[in-house]
């Protein structure tokens, strides 16, 4: 059973962090890409176990504990290593004439001590994900994982203490407490994954130090199908995001706007899908994960009965299983439509146009992502009239696998964003900088303004 880390060895580390980041060390890009590269070997080391611990928290397979956690991150660290060294170099800008003869460019420096708390859902990657980011730009670094999935937890807490001094990075462990007590120190970063309702409690502390956050929230992700999508196509990749880690996703399709012409086929190629991914009990699939905790469990199945089932409905509360369910005929202001599920029940609105789900979606928070089935050209256009943290064309889930791109919400859904470059932003300051000639001084900047018609025109 994990152990809350008192305070009193909270508040060592935090001035231990503060202590080490003064004395510069952290500056050197060579110090930072050898602590990616032992970061690396550390995941490669631990791999085993951090699966193991996968599976007992959460029942995640073999194979999608390494797609959807660690290769997510070897990947981010492997991206870091390629171009540190050309993403932190000065970023030379050009001079407008009137400042002449300066030069204008802009230094990327870290920020300080990261305080970097995770959620329950993907533990591990959206523990270490940004930690990348923190090594990478030059920061120390607290960790918190979940205490929801304490295995892995404690896996994590090995990887960390056997790689890197505290005094560096180190892990907190424990529950809601000793997230308050984190929060009542200062940091010079703030990096929180997991619901609005917590960010709201993090931002309220950070603003008390005027301390930056990012925050990678949720929300309900729309799913768009319209009449001129494959639907065998969408059906199936939609099975896929909903039943990844059991809709246990920050970015799992949450709900469906399907067009009335392909409603029916849509259903049937779902069942196809499903049966065709987890086999005829999908309750025996090693691939098909669990709720958890006994109270998720109890809060996704009772959305169950809020519409008809059309597929899936099976739970067992025992093993904290539930199905992967379709739901019809649900009202637009029922829980399932208006919580974030976190979970394999999917609801279905039936649409007449795209116009009807452009509207619908504008009517809601907007959410951290959204997956859109139609032609090209349609689905660009449902994109450009509504907004959400990122998203998908004839797919679901896939922008987070590229670790090119920027992920981070928008609205209620989140701000800020990581991945790549935009990690390395994340946990810096992009400092301007303008270097002036010393070897001529034009007297006309100073008072009393002469030649000022002349100057006017250069403005």
């Amino acid at each position: 059973m994990l152990q809350n880390t008192t305070s009193e060895k909270i508040q060592a580390i935090h001035t231990a962090q503060r202590a080490f980041f003064a004395t510069h060390v952290t500056l050197d890009i060579d110090y930072r890409l050898e602590a990616l590269r032992r970061l690396r070997e550390a995941i490669i080391k631990f791999e085993k176990p951090l699966c193991d611990a996968l599976y007992a928290d959460l029942h995640k397979s073999y194979e999608e504990a390494y797609l959807t956690e660690i290769s997510i991150v070897l990947g981010e660290i492997d991206n870091f290593i390629k171009h540190l060294k050309g993403w932190t170099a000065p970023s030379h800008k050009s001079t407008p004439l009137k400042m002449w003869p300066s030069r204008s460019e802009i230094l990327t420096e870290p920020l300080g001590i990261a305080l970097i708390i995770a959620p329950w859902n993907y533990p591990m990657q959206l523990l270490l994900n940004p930690l990348v980011g923190a090594i990478g730009a030059g920061c120390t670094a607290i960790l918190k994982p979940s205490p929801y999935t304490p295995r892995v937890a404690e896996v994590l807490q090995s990887l960390i203490a056997e790689t890197f001094a505290e005094e560096y990075v180190a892990v907190i462990q424990g529950n809601r407490d000793v997230n308050a007590e984190l929060l009542r120190h200062r940091y010079d970063l703030i990096f929180f994954t997991g619901s609005p309702s917590l960010a709201r409690v993090v931002m309220r502390s950070a603003a008390e130090n005027l301390t930056p956050v990012v925050l990678e929230l949720g929300g309900k992700s729309p799913v768009v199908v319209d009449k001129s999508a494959d639907v065998e196509l969408a059906a199936r990749r939609v099975a896929w995001g909903k039943s990844l880690n059991a809709g246990q996703t920050c970015i799992a399709p949450d709900y469906l706007l399907i067009h009335e012409e392909v409603k029916e086929h849509f259903i049937e190629a779902f069942k196809r899908s499903i049966l065709k991914f987890h086999g005829g009990d999908v309750r025996s699939s090693r691939h098909y994960g669990r709720m958890v905790t006994d109270a998720a469990f109890d809060r996704v199945s009772s959305y169950i009965g809020e519409g008809v089932v059309r597929c899936g409905g099976t739970i067992n509360r025992a093993e904290r299983y539930i199905e992967p369910t379709l739901l019809d005929n649900v009202k637009a202001n029922s829980g399932v439509m208006t919580d974030e599920i976190f979970g394999p029940v999917l609801p279905m609105i039936t649409i007449q146009s795209l116009d009807e789900a452009i509207e619908f979606i504008n009517r809601r928070e907007k959410p951290l992502a959204m997956y859109v089935f139609a032609e090209e050209s349609e689905a660009r256009n449902l994109f450009r009239l509504t907004s959400s943290g990122g998203g998908c064309i004839n797919d679901t889930i896939m922008h987070i696998a590229n670790e090119h791109l920027p992920f981070g919400g928008v609205g209620n859904s989140g701000m800020g964003r990581y991945h790549g470059r935009d990690s390395l932003y994340a946990f810096s300051h992009r400092r301007s900088v303008v270097i002036s000639s010393t070897k001529i001084d034009l007297p006309f900047r100073y008072m009393p303004y002469k030649l000022f018609r002349f100057v006017k025109r250069l403005l």
